[in-house]
């Protein structure tokens, strides 16, 4: 009976060595062998529109810049695109924990401490103003007059941006992005100033304004954020092939696409490709 009873622990133990030993080769796959064993990209989203959209009747990420470039890069390496929703705080958990291989996020110096990101940004997104039809917008200098209000998130890089090239506008700071876009659609101010993206949104809700991003123009790159690890191959390879997306104008040309689907005019839109900023 002891013999039994010894041989069936010894089994047991080798059973769990071996587990051990599975699960740290597991630990051990970087995210470019994982997703040539698993055949599946996992993308972070998060309802963004124009970058991420879900449609509301088949609960499906359809469309979106973001969601265009995560399917043509799946369709690059020949595996399934998984689409899992965080939000933007919690992203960067996400990546940590190797729930996603990738995020759509901003490369701030804060971010880049615990994430990896591309040598080549994905875009470039623009300080903009929404700004009643009627008023003259092209160069900021035209924003910078006695009386002209103007709608700002408190406390930003935009508010630093608006207070040291407008100074004699009169600058109404906001808790955040929400509270100046009412602002506006009140007609309480003149303009409001935001990175693009929000704009769009906002401009096909309210039905009226127009977006300008005045001249010198303030672009600031995005890019897409991947797991820190020692193998950069994964990394290495998202860097050339939205670099390849970008020179060959297939970036610019899904965010085009997007825009139309959403109901907006691309040519009455701001760019992505800074490039172009001054092409039209």
């Amino acid at each position: 009976m002891k013999k039994l009873i010894g041989k069936i622990a010894t089994a047991m133990m080798a059973l769990s060595a071996v587990m051990l030993l599975s699960l740290a080769s597991a630990q051990a796959q970087s995210t470019w062998e994982k997703i040539q064993t698993t055949k599946k990209l996992r993308m972070g989203v998060t309802q963004a529109p124009p970058w991420y959209s879900k449609n509301p009747t088949t609960g499906k990420w359809e469309s979106g810049l973001i969601v265009s470039v995560g399917k043509s890069m799946a369709e690059e390496l020949g595996v399934e695109l998984e689409t899992v929703e965080v939000t933007w705080a919690t992203a960067i958990a996400a990546l940590q924990a190797d729930k996603i291989d990738m995020m759509f996020l901003d490369a701030t110096p804060k971010r880049a401490i615990v994430v990896d990101y591309p040598f080549q940004p994905l875009l470039y997104i623009s300080l903009a103003v929404l700004a009643r039809d009627d008023l003259a917008v092209e160069r900021w200098e035209d924003l910078n007059k006695t009386g002209v209000k103007v709608a700002v998130p408190q406390a930003t890089s935009m508010d630093a941006f608006l207070t040291r090239n407008i100074p004699n506008a009169d600058i109404q700071r906001f808790p955040n992005n929400g509270a100046a876009l009412a602002a506006f659609q009140s007609g309480r101010v003149d303009a409001v100033s935001l990175f693009h993206p929000p704009l769009l949104a906002a401009r096909k809700k309210f039905g009226a304004g127009k977006i300008v991003i005045p001249t010198p123009a303030f672009s600031s790159p995005s890019s897409i954020a991947v797991r820190r690890e020692a193998d950069k191959t994964f990394r290495d390879w998202v860097s050339h092939t939205i670099l390849y997306y970008y020179e060959t104008g297939r970036t610019q040309r899904w965010y085009e696409e997007f825009l139309t689907e959403f109901g907006l005019d691309p040519k009455a839109s701001p760019v992505i490709q800074r490039e172009l900023l001054f092409a039209r």
